[in-house]
């Protein structure tokens, strides 16, 4: 028998996405990647991703259109940091009109609607807006209004040792003419400059007729240095998405959005693969050309092709995978997400249209995974939910600080708004049929914390795969480049914790 040096047999360590997803349907944690040779530090990791066929985003992380996950501070936040905020539409048109003029009017280091009184407004009033809502700096203005014309500012230092908490303002106030403003409009390299020289702690901004445009604070001013890499337009605002239904009377919807700025709608649909939207798109792109449109959900390349037929700037995968869906569970329809982010992906890249994986994501791995696997961003619901950006209040119990968190399809939400019906078809059944959960989660801090995490979390992941991109990761899949290995139940196991007593789990350290 002849001798086989077995140091010179290559066998392949794994498999190509191809021949991984020839089978059964396989969500995020059958799946992992295989490493590559690295050459290259992880800060020099690049994790942008194309969101629609015109805009890229620095941070590939889209906040779902959830009303529990995402209204104007988190679309803000999420903008300032990067990525964009998908405002819900579970509301009022107008609500939801108003949410996308405050993203799309905040400037970052700006207080563009500042807290104002009139120069009659009592000290106690002065106390309760700075107990209870954290403002130490209040302009004093003509009628009370904060584009009034300016008169003063009182600060918290100016009333700390008062007796006579009836007395009006306008007796502690630091007048017009004692204090440092400037006209209108001015950049924020500038307006820091100002509050530097000055010492000053505010600086307000006046149009020529003495009235406030806006109004800079020295806390906010140093605050916007942390966003460097903010998601703005072509005019320097930020980035603002907002989701929508499908029905005829939705175009008016659309058509108030449009007139607030908004840059991206997302059609909101569990399936989005119907004459509805087909035709909603179509008439959105022929009635403002402008706008881009991001067209889902789906799960199947049949699905995903009528709709770039249709138009779509971008397309949304996923159908019942999100941690409050029940959709597989109660209608036995939907695929499993990693075969669907594969499948669907690599047919609209042939189309040249990026694609958004939307549910699944339980942790930064997934992310990793998902984009990986042909996903341009990633949509998150359930990661963000708990963050201090998220609407709604926190509560205590079993000795925890939870927050709401519930699916579009929980009967709490269709009851709450008939739009969140209309995501499922069924807004004028007279039996709605659940499709999504209602729970609590833990408090999870600032998101700006929690973005910053996943940022390093991506760069690590794609210097460990050996690439210095998402977009090379993409690219060396397709090509057969990048292998992985499909986990047993076992592997999933080993790839945890375990065979610890006891444990702490912490994912991060941050300063920010």
């Amino acid at each position: 028998m002849a001798n086989i040096d077995y140091r010179t047999k290559t066998i392949r360590d794994g498999l190509t996405a191809e021949e991984l997803f020839q089978g059964d349907g396989l969500t995020y944690n059958d799946v992992i990647i295989l490493p590559g040779f690295i050459d290259f530090g992880a800060s020099d990791v690049h994790v942008s991703g194309q969101f629609t066929k015109k805009i890229r985003l620095h941070i590939p992380i889209v906040a779902s259109p959830m009303d529990t996950v995402t209204e104007s501070e988190m679309a803000r936040t999420m903008a300032l940091m990067g990525g964009i905020g998908v405002l819900h539409n579970n509301c009022t048109v107008q609500s939801q009109v108003q949410m996308v003029r405050s993203v799309k009017l905040f400037r970052n280091g700006f207080i563009m609607k500042p807290k104002s009184v009139s120069p009659d407004t009592p000290i106690s009033v002065i106390q309760d807006i700075n107990s209870e809502k954290g403002i130490s700096g209040i302009l004093v203005t003509e009628d009370g209004r904060h584009d009034g014309k300016l008169l003063g500012i009182v600060c918290s230092k100016d009333i700390d040792f008062v007796k006579d908490v009836s007395l009006p303002v306008s007796q502690f106030m630091t007048r017009r003419e004692n204090m440092t403003v400037e006209r209108h409009p001015i950049r924020l390299e500038e307006a820091m400059d100002v509050l530097n020289r000055s010492r000053h702690g505010y600086l307000p901004v006046l149009n020529d007729k003495g009235e406030v445009m806006c109004l800079c604070s020295r806390r906010d001013a140093v605050r916007a240095r942390v966003f460097p890499n903010s998601s703005l337009d072509r005019n320097g605002h930020l980035l603002c998405a907002a989701a929508t239904s499908t029905r005829e009377e939705d175009k008016a919807r659309v058509k108030a959005l449009a007139g607030a700025g908004v840059d991206v709608l997302v059609l909101d649909s569990s399936q989005g693969n119907t004459t509805y939207q087909i035709s909603f798109i179509k008439w959105v792109k022929k009635t403002f050309p402008h706008l881009e449109v991001v067209a889902g959900n789906v799960v199947t390349q049949d699905q995903a092709k009528n709709l770039i037929d249709a138009g779509a700037d971008a397309i949304r995968i996923g159908m019942g995978s999100g941690s409050i869906c029940i959709t597989q569970e109660v209608l036995a329809c939907g695929r499993p997400q990693a075969t669907a982010v594969y499948k669907v992906s690599r047919y609209a890249a042939s189309r040249g249209v990026p694609c958004m994986a939307d549910g699944g994501l339980r942790n930064v791995g997934d992310i990793c995974k998902c984009l990986a696997l042909g996903a341009n961003t990633a949509m998150l619901g359930s990661m963000l939910a708990g963050t201090s950006e998220t609407p709604g209040r926190y509560f205590f119990k079993d000795g925890l600080r939870l927050k709401t968190y519930r699916g579009m399809g929980s009967l709490e939400a269709m009851s709450q708004g008939k739009e969140s019906g209309k995501r499922y078809l069924s807004e004028k059944e007279s039996v709605q049929v659940a499709q999504g959960v209602s729970g609590t989660v833990l408090d999870k801090g600032s998101v700006t914390r929690l973005l910053a995490y996943i940022h390093k979390g991506l760069q690590q992941s794609a210097q460990d795969i050996g690439e210095i991109s998402f977009d090379a990761v993409r690219k060396k899949m397709y090509e057969g480049q990048v292998l992985f290995n499909r986990r047993s139940p076992i592997a999933q196991m080993e790839g945890e914790v375990h065979s610890l007593h006891s444990y702490e789990k912490k994912l991060f350290t941050s300063k920010l």
